[in-house]
């Protein structure tokens, strides 16, 4: 054992930075940070969307320069030159935008990341061992595009976990694991500090820094605002710390009389191209004007295959399989779906809902562009801006303007963008895919409400998410999907967390919906019991 690797063992101080600042023509993103990180700690950092935390991170990792301030590890100067310096120092970092290869499989992905990876048979035994041993499964097999976001998650995880970190920095990592894998994530990073392995996280799930985190840093608007031990806060404590005041509600009210169904799927059932994806299996479901319909769900359980189906980038045989305002839609493209008056915010941020490399105003343009955009066959320049200012505005994007590039902004930020955009076109249909991954509390809360709002003012929302409090929170009905299933929606008042847990199992669909036996099992479980069984 050398020297720093006992003082890591000690918990000596792993990492310091010293007034850290760097800024963008649009903003400063951090301006004179302190920070340090000894080892055998687990240390959050709090912040809003926007508060500069990942750039903080990227910063650690060599992703990008500091214009000033200094970096010391394990008490030395240096400078991290990239993130392949920065692996070889011990740093390991899972990002919140994934930066996988999406023609390769897992192993070979995580070769990349790897130096002198060798056999790739031998490393994708490791990732298969690794993987499991953590809760995490994988096949290294599969190409990265046949995953959905939580297990491309697991990748970015477990190819960190392979390089055995001395520093794990941890950005938004169980923004889209299921509360069971969360749970094996958290039992991980708990053996990686008692080995001596510092860590940094960040996550707006105050909750699951109360639990997990023995100290951290606050940042807000670029500047450490406040420092706490989260093991002596509640999670109101720490978002007033956050964002200097109280934290915001959803005021939910009963809907109002349901209009006509708005969304209608009538027996779709489609085989799956994609040999490791799901088959859809008689899905059957009406979402009413004046209504939110919320479905739950394991990640990889034909979530990606429903919201294909929905919005026209996977075409029916059938034109009656999905009915958009009475009109059969089942053949039709998403161009003509959105004439109808559907409206769709995919659950990737950066690649479906926006291009990166474009500004928010083209970003605007590419499907709001029926919102006086364009004219004559030309666009209207000054529509296109006014039209994204006010999203901008409405929604509280922190951004330097329309002109801003889509990757420029920080991850919740785009999502209030892209929900925004979706939201001003006023549709009578919206299809949502995980509505506030990676969104800070405040700005969750905020897109919820904005969520209701449309509701009350008619429109008929399907939200499919992973966060059963979200969806407890904004759904008049909740409905399970487990291999290719759809059970049926239940009023969110006449059913528990239990009894969604039990359903995610998928035991539901072999018996009959109505499971008398299952849901009174469920009044008999802790929420805990509940997911380990789901």
């Amino acid at each position: 054992m050398n020297e720093s690797r006992a003082a890591i063992e000690a918990g000596g101080e792993l990492l310091e930075l010293r007034g850290i600042r760097k800024a963008y023509p649009s903003c400063v993103a951090n301006d004179g940070i302190d920070l340090r990180v000894r080892a055998g700690e687990i240390h959050a950092v709090l912040g809003e969307n926007g508060a500069g935390k990942s750039t903080l991170m990227k910063i650690i990792y060599g992703v990008v320069k500091p214009d000033a301030g200094q970096v010391l590890w394990e008490g030395r100067p240096l400078t991290v030159v990239n993130p392949a310096h920065a692996r070889e120092l011990g740093i390991g970092m899972v990002f919140q935008h994934f930066s996988l290869f999406e023609t390769l499989t897992v192993v070979e992905n995580v070769a990349l990341g790897m130096s002198g990876a060798g056999d790739l048979e031998v490393l994708a035994d490791r990732i298969r061992t690794v993987s499991e041993r953590y809760g995490l499964t994988l096949d290294p097999m599969r190409l990265v595009h046949s995953l959905s976001i939580g297990e491309r998650q697991r990748v970015e995880i477990v190819r960190c976990l392979l390089q055995d970190p001395r520093l794990l920095i941890m950005d938004e990592p169980t923004s889209v694991l299921t509360p069971q894998a969360v749970r094996k994530l958290f039992e991980t990073l708990r053996r990686l500090a008692d080995d001596g392995c510092g860590i940094l996280y960040i996550s707006h799930k105050l909750d699951e820094i109360k639990e997990l985190c023995q100290s951290a840093t606050v940042l807000r608007a670029g500047k450490v605002t406040g420092h706490c031990d989260p093991r002596q806060e509640t999670a109101s404590s720490m978002a007033r710390l956050m964002i200097g005041g109280d934290l915001p509600t959803c005021q939910h009210p009963p809907p109002a009389a349901r209009a006509e169904a708005r969304l209608s799927i009538q027996g779709l059932s489609r085989k799956c191209e994609d040999p490791f994806g799901v088959d859809l299996k008689d899905v059957r479901l009406d979402v009413h004007g004046g209504e939110i319909v919320g479905i739950a769900g394991v990640s990889g359980n034909g979530q990606q295959e429903l919201l294909a189906a929905l919005s026209g980038e996977a075409t029916s045989a059938t034109a009656m399989d999905v009915q958009i305002c009475g009109t059969p839609s089942g053949r039709l493209g998403p161009a003509a779906r959105r004439r109808l008056g559907l409206c769709f915010v995919p659950e990737e941020r950066l690649g479906r809902a926006t291009v990166p490399s474009m500004s928010l105003a083209d970003n605007a343009l590419l499907t709001a562009h029926r919102q006086g955009m364009v004219g004559s066959g030309l666009v209207r320049n000054a529509a296109v801006q006014a039209f994204t200012q006010r999203c901008i505005d409405q929604f509280k994007v922190r951004c330097g303007g329309p002109g801003s590039e889509a990757k420029s902004l920080s991850g919740g930020n785009l999502q209030k963008f892209i929900v925004g955009r979706e939201i001003l076109q006023g549709p009578k249909v919206l299809v949502v895919s995980q509505p506030t991954w990676g969104v800070d509390v405040g700005a969750a809360a905020f897109i919820r409400q904005a969520l209701i709002d449309l509701r009350d003012a008619g429109c008929a929302i399907l939200v499919v998410s992973e966060e059963l409090d979200e969806l407890f929170e904004i759904s008049d009905r909740i409905a399970v999907i487990a291999g290719g299933h759809l059970s049926a929606a239940k009023p969110a008042q006449e059913t528990n967390v239990e009894e969604i847990g039990l359903k995610m199992s998928g035991a539901w669909h072999a018996q009959g919906d109505a499971q008398p036996q299952a849901a009174g099992a469920a009044s008999q479980l802790t929420t805990s019991e509940v997911f380990h069984a789901a």
